[in-house]
């Protein structure tokens, strides 16, 4: 499927599809009251405060938000991945597997077997001394008894599955030999070594330029279909997140502030924060010397957060009543959100139909 047909599908849903009430897949991951802090300089960082969510089986889920959100930090905190000076508490449960507080020796068992990562820059995470296919032969060794050719056919295999023109000559060549999207794919076959129930793109496609992530997205939107693998899509890019995701939580100073299927928050924004976000995508129709939109101010110091609602210094809507915290509470069927003055409501102003159209237009 082509990112516009994706588009004019994603268009064409309505409310009523969004909520059918079918039946849902079962979680695969379940993530409750996380919490990450960092302590340093006698300041107490809180990068992710209180997130909780779902992942279903073979669906999507794309987190998004500015840098320094706690986007990365969350996913990183479920792989085991932070470094000494991270606390991280709450709950993270992969299938029957409390993630948060497994020792390493456990953990890496789990890492790469069960929950996978792709990381942003393929050219650091490589090993540059090493080819391409002992790198994908040696993740396979991790979790796999293999004899020596048997993880070198696999390898091949694996390339070939994510598309990696000439696999078996590839094989041998070494990533500083590799075009950007040639990496990339080595990383997402690395990742898919050991079928993991779970993948994690973590900006998997921020460093490429735009007809590669196309290529990127268009061939992790494939795997998923044929392998019925869950992803976390790690983004900045709302128009990603409106082209692949089946759901998509937006994030901001630590903690979710809107979340909803990705047809019903395009169509109908709530969190002014969100919207913001739409409106600093550039539009076809700005004149080529305007200037971008932009959010005004600057994302919230996690060590010291203002008073009530987080984004209340840059929100429009600010009043008083925003010096008390909002819940994120689901106020629609499926869609959750946290705020006081949310878009479309009476006296709060705004529409999401120019934002929405702004998301079909970049995608």
């Amino acid at each position: 499927m082509t990112t516009q047909d994706r588009m004019i599908d994603l268009a064409s849903a309505d409310d009523a599809t969004a909520h059918d009430g079918g039946d849902e897949p079962a979680p695969v991951l379940t993530v409750q009251d996380l919490r990450v802090t960092f302590s340093r300089g006698g300041r107490t960082i809180r990068a992710v405060n209180g997130l909780n969510y779902q992942l279903r089986a073979g669906r999507t889920l794309a987190i998004i938000g500015e840098s320094g959100s706690g986007k990365s930090v969350s996913v990183r905190a479920l792989m085991g991945l932070l470094p000494p000076s991270a606390f991280v508490s709450g709950s993270a449960r992969l299938g029957q597997t409390e993630l948060v507080g497994l020792n390493e020796k456990a953990m890496r068992a789990i890492r790469g077997d069960e929950i996978a990562m792709v990381f942003q820059d393929p050219a650091r995470s490589l090993n540059p001394t090493m080819n391409v296919g002992q790198q994908i032969t040696e993740a396979i060794g991790m979790h796999q008894r293999l004899d020596k050719k048997a993880a070198a056919d696999r390898a091949v295999e694996l390339m070939k599955l994510v598309r990696l023109p000439a696999a078996e000559r590839r094989f041998e060549e070494y990533p500083h030999q590799l075009s950007g999207g040639m990496r990339q794919r080595v990383m997402i076959a690395i990742a898919l070594a050991s079928d993991p129930k779970v993948l994690i793109a973590d900006e998997a496609t921020t460093a490429l330029d735009v007809t590669t992530q196309a290529q990127i997205m268009e061939l992790l939107a494939d795997l998923q279909d044929r392998l019925g693998t869950s992803v976390i899509m790690i983004s900045h890019d709302l128009g990603l997140a409106a082209c692949y995701a089946d759901e998509v939580l937006v994030m901001y100073g630590g903690k979710a502030v809107e979340q909803a299927p990705a047809a019903t928050l395009f169509s109908h924004v709530r969190m002014p924060y969100t919207k913001a976000l739409l409106g600093s995508i550039p539009q076809l129709t700005t004149p080529s010397h305007g200037l971008l939109s932009v959010i005004g101010g600057q994302p919230p110091d996690l060590a010291s957060l203002p008073q009530g609602c987080a984004f209340r210094p840059r929100c429009p809507n600010a009043s008083d009543q925003c010096l008390t915290e909002p819940a994120l509470t689901e106020h629609e069927p499926g869609h959750r959100y946290a705020c006081w003055h949310p878009v479309g409501a009476a006296g709060a102003g705004g529409s999401a139909d120019g934002d929405r159209a702004r998301v079909e237009e970049v995608s």
